[in-house]
């Protein structure tokens, strides 16, 4: 009998424990769409803004939180490796001397949220999802003689000329609730912007941990007259080199032609 009693309360407990487990987690959840998944370049484009809106979704079992909840738009472009160089003067002219190779670099990074990067998270949540431009990890692709010391001088470079370019942005403050769950924001996409496949990221915070997430793809892509020719001039660069040469040629002869005195 006194097995028997010390066993019945053991298998109730597991029971208990086991049915808790097997539970839904109950927690936010993040939704979001974006005005077009498509941005089409042609001749007269010179630039355009899409817009990411969402909601957060809470069911009747979610806890509620004392802090507001924070959201962070990441759009990210194609990665590829990216040289920054820095010039000297050799025989008083100014030439490239060093140089660093960054491995896996966005080249469009647009970060847009609802207080400062570093107000959002811990410094591991933001640099493993490139939350703020102060959190992207830029990686060496291969060995360089530039010393240790002056590799952050060469990422500081790199962020300058990219944010001068207008191809990375941060912004923070601008992204709109309207009312306690449904948000929007406008990301600009300048004139310069790659073609590719973009990733379009939104992320739902609160005190510091990352409750939810949802990505969205987005195309960006050249059609009309340049789609022909960034493909031919791509695909068949050596043609297009020799065919932009000849036509070169012919302008200059057609204008002296034209303009010549007699």
């Amino acid at each position: 009998m006194t097995g028997r009693r010390i066993l019945l309360p053991v298998l109730g407990l597991f029971a208990a424990l086991t049915a808790q487990a097997g539970a839904p987690v109950r927690a936010e959840s993040l939704t979001a769409a974006l005005s077009a998944d498509v941005v089409r370049i042609e001749s007269n484009y010179t630039g355009t803004n899409i817009v990411v809106f969402g909601e957060i979704a809470r069911d009747a079992g979610t806890v509620g939180r004392p802090d507001p909840y924070d959201i962070a738009v990441v759009v990210s472009g194609p990665e590829s490796d990216i040289t920054t160089r820095r010039k000297g003067r050799f025989l008083g002219i100014w030439v490239n001397r060093d140089a660093e190779v960054f491995a896996d670099v966005p080249s469009f990074l647009a970060v847009h949220t609802t207080r400062p990067p570093h107000e959002l998270s811990s410094r591991a949540i933001l640099e493993e999802h490139r939350i703020g431009l102060n959190f992207l990890n830029l990686r060496i692709a291969r060995p360089s003689d530039v010393p240790i010391s002056d590799r952050d001088n060469f990422r500081a470079a790199f962020l300058r000329l990219r944010q001068a370019s207008g191809l990375y942005s941060e912004r923070h403050d601008v992204i709109d609730f309207l009312g306690n769950s449904l948000f929007r924001t406008s990301v600009a996409l300048p004139a310069n912007i790659p073609v590719g496949d973009y990733k379009v990221t939104a992320y739902l915070l609160q005190g510091g941990t990352l409750l939810a997430e949802t990505q969205m793809p987005l195309r960006v892509a050249k059609t009309g007259f340049e789609q022909y020719t960034y493909i031919f001039a791509h695909q068949y660069s050596a043609a297009y080199g020799l065919l932009a040469v000849l036509l070169a040629v012919f302008t200059g002869w057609l204008a002296g032609v034209i303009f010549r005195r007699d």
